[in-house]
């Protein structure tokens, strides 16, 4: 079996404006971060688009199960004090 030279997958995520949340873009193959990083705006900023960029090494992300998607997103209805609607903002309050 010929080895894999193409270096881990790297996932990148870009910031459009400042002040704007972080999106996925896609991926890029590295050896390094700082290739991730070059590779990440050479592939996915090539008309100037975005102010930040964001890459994570695919091995780091850790996600939920589809399958357990009804329990892992109960609203837990038994645990009132986690809605907002339990909370009452007090008076003078200007942001929370």
């Amino acid at each position: 079996m010929e080895k894999d030279t193409q270096g881990d997958i790297w996932e990148v995520f870009i910031q459009n404006k400042s002040g704007m949340p972080h999106k996925h873009a896609g991926s890029v193959h590295a050896t390094d971060k700082e290739m991730a990083l070059q590779n990440a705006r050479d592939t996915y900023t090539r008309r100037g688009e975005g102010t930040s960029i964001w890459v994570v090494m695919s091995d780091y992300i850790v996600a939920s199960n589809p399958d357990d998607s009804d329990s892992f997103f109960d609203p837990a209805n038994d645990k009132l004090y986690r809605q907002a609607s339990h909370y009452h903002v007090p008076k003078g309050a200007k942001q929370i």
